[in-house]
Formats: C-alpha cells, sequence, structure tokens
C-alpha cells in the first residue's frame, strides 16, 4: 500500500471510531452520573459528561495499531522503522496513554495539581529515555545548539507536560480545545510528511482524525466534553510528534517549527501564568484570564469566540509552513493571513 493511503486510513478509522463510539460513552457518563456540574467560572448551563476523551483515545490507538498491523510504520525510503525510531514512535504512543489515564484518574476522582504534576513528569522522563528526546535548540542570532543530557531531559519534560496543560487549559469553551488540536495536527502532519517523516506524520494523522470527529459532538451547543483525560492525551501527543517528527530534523526551521504551530496554547499558557504571579495569584488557581475569556468579555459570543482562534491557529500554523520552505507554503501564509484580517474586522464589528 503507498505510505499516504495509510495516512488516510489513520485519519478516517480514528474519526469513524470516534463518531460511533462517543455517544455510547455519553450514555455511560451520564447513566453513572460522571458529570461536570455548571457553576462558577464554567460557561456551560447544564451537566455535561466529561469522559469525551475516551473516544478519541480509542480511536487513535485503533487507528494507529490497525496501521501497525498492516505494515504501515515505515520511514521515508519505505523500509521497517529501525528500532531508535520505532520505540520514539512507541514512546508518543504509550506515553499518550499515561497521559490519558493520569487525566480520566483526574475527572473520575479528582488529582491535586501536584501529584498530576509528578506524575506527568515522570512520565515524560520515560519518554525521553526512549527517544522522545529535544537534543538540539535554536538560538537566534546563533544557531543550531546540540543539548547534552543533563539539559535535554529537563527541557524535553518541560515541553511534553507544558503542552499537554496549555491544552487542558484552552479546554474551557465547546469545541475550543478539540477544533485547535485538530488543526495543530492536521499542520503537522503536513509539516512531517514534508520533512519526510512519514511514522511520526501517521500519529498526527490519527490524532487529527479523532479530534475533528468529536467535535461532531463537542462544537456548540456541546453534548459532551472531552475531560482532563482528552486535553492531557492530545497535547502531550501533539507535544511528541513534534518532538519526534520535527525536532529530531537537525535543521534551524524543523526545530522551531512545533513551537509556532502550537503558538496559541503555548501564548495563553505563559500569558495566564505570567499575569497570574504578577498579581501575586498561585499559578495553578483556574480563572477567567484566558484569550477565550478575554473574547467573550469584550461581547464576543461563544462560537465567534471559537472560530476566531480557530482561524488563530490556522494562521501560525500557515506560517510555520512557510517557515519550513515548502512548496507554496509562502501562499498558504498570505491566504490564512487574508483570512484572519477578515475574521478579525467582523470580530471588531462583533464586540461592538
Amino acid at each position: 500500500m503507498p505510505s499516504h493511503l495509510y495516512h488516510f486510513l489513520a485519519f478516517v478509522v480514528s474519526a469513524i471510531v470516534v463518531l460511533f463510539s462517543t455517544p455510547i460513552v455519553r450514555r455511560i457518563g451520564l447513566r453513572s452520573g460522571r458529570v461536570d456540574l455548571p457553576g462558577g467560572r464554567k460557561v456551560h448551563s447544564k451537566p455535561m459528561v466529561r469522559l469525551g476523551g475516551v473516544s478519541i483515545f480509542l480511536g487513535t490507538l485503533t487507528a494507529l495499531l490497525m496501521v501497525w498491523a498492516t505494515g504501515g510504520f515505515i520511514d521515508a525510503t519505505g523500509q521497517h522503522l529501525a528500532p531508535p525510531e520505532e520505540f520514539a514512535i512507541w514512546g508518543v504512543t504509550i506515553g499518550g496513554l499515561a497521559f490519558f489515564l493520569i487525566g480520566l484518574t483526574d475527572d473520575l476522582f479528582g488529582l491535586s495539581p501536584i501529584s498530576r504534576l509528578f506524575m506527568q513528569s515522570a512520565v515524560a522522563a520515560i519518554a525521553w529515555h526512549v527517544g522522545v528526546s529535544i537534543d538540539f535548540l535554536t538560538i537566534p542570532f546563533y544557531g543550531l545548539v546540540s543539548l547534552p543530557a543533563w539539559i535535554s531531559l529537563p527541557v524535553t519534560i518541560v515541553w511534553l507536560v507544558g503542552m499537554a496543560n496549555a491544552i487542558n487549559w484552552i479546554d474551557g469553551l465547546d469545541g475550543l480545545a478539540a477544533g485547535v488540536s485538530g488543526i495543530a495536527a492536521i499542520i503537522m502532519l503536513v509539516a512531517t510528511l514534508f520533512m519526510d517523516q512519514p511514522a511520526a506524520a501517521l500519529i498526527a494523522a490519527a490524532l487529527a482524525g479523532g479530534a475533528l470527529g468529536f467535535l461532531r459532538y463537542n462544537f456548540n451547543p456541546a453534548q459532551i466534553f472531552m475531560g482532563d483525560g482528552g486535553a492531557y492525551f492530545m497535547g502531550f501527543t501533539l507535544a511528541g510528534v513534534g518532538v519526534i517528527g520535527l525536532v529530531k530534523s537537525v535543521t534551524t526551521a524543523a526545530v522551531f517549527l512545533p513551537y509556532l504551530i502550537l503558538a496559541v496554547p503555548i501564548l495563553d499558557m505563559s500569558a495566564v501564568i505570567f499575569d497570574r504571579i504578577r498579581c501575586g495569584s498561585s499559578p495553578f488557581v483556574a480563572d477567567k484570564r484566558h484569550l477565550h475569556h478575554r473574547l467573550l468579555q469584550a461581547g464576543l459570543s461563544h462560537r465567534v469566540t471559537v472560530l476566531f482562534i480557530y482561524v488563530l491557529t490556522l494562521w501560525v500554523g500557515s506560517l510555520a509552513l512557510a517557515f519550513s520552505g515548502m512548496p507554496s507554503g509562502v501562499a498558504y501564509a498570505l491566504g490564512a493571513t487574508v483570512l484572519l484580517s477578515y475574521t478579525g474586522w467582523r470580530v471588531k464589528q462583533h464586540s461592538r
């Protein structure tokens, strides 16, 4: 089978599994009383099941196992992956499982922020050990710098744990985290294929199918939430694909790409943490300082806010494609810039 068909298969299988399993997960959640009650900083007005991450995880895992069983984990030359590369692929997959279980446990029983952070860091350290490691950084005006292990380990942990929590933090409106993750996964799929990393692209394809399939039930008005399990899984997996599919390519452009593709959740989390510390608050205490909260406070509707952040995510992703040197990447970036400008103008009209 041609390699591009494996990526199409991963996307479709994941989306189909999510589309069929999500209603089942929702019914189980309603019957068991595993719901998120309205109130406080939450914007929903009725009890919502928070177990949608189960279906996203099942869809992604089913797709990857099917591709693996049919021999789809191959390198750019069409050969089966060498052990180090295959270990890294499974490091992302199994690490995603561990992050999903941490989030699911929090959804079901509740965990303290410190215990979640400790478990996430431990999983990220194991993932680093099997090859999901950031070995290079780009320093402005200097270039690519190789990292020794004692620096690579904490940098990798911060990246993997930070992105998992960044996606969880933007999961504050119907369809927001799923849509942002789906768009980022598609951009990563295109970028990793261009960088001749087809195995990493398979994970991106499966994640994109699962995230976008979940939007059928999660877009406003949502019928189900993904919960911490889904958000942690998608955040870790996106971060992991960025490491093994882009950062491992020893070029200045490739090392920079994951941070640009995921710039929206990264900048949102960074700004919120900085603002909380500046005001003397704990960075772990939830509040309404996020971008989506500020847009709502500016007078935008729920859907307009979500769609604007979608376009913003697409725009930074298109900049990443242009920066990678991909053919037509500049044209994509110009098109996305025009779309963002138009969307921004419409947003301004809505906020008046």
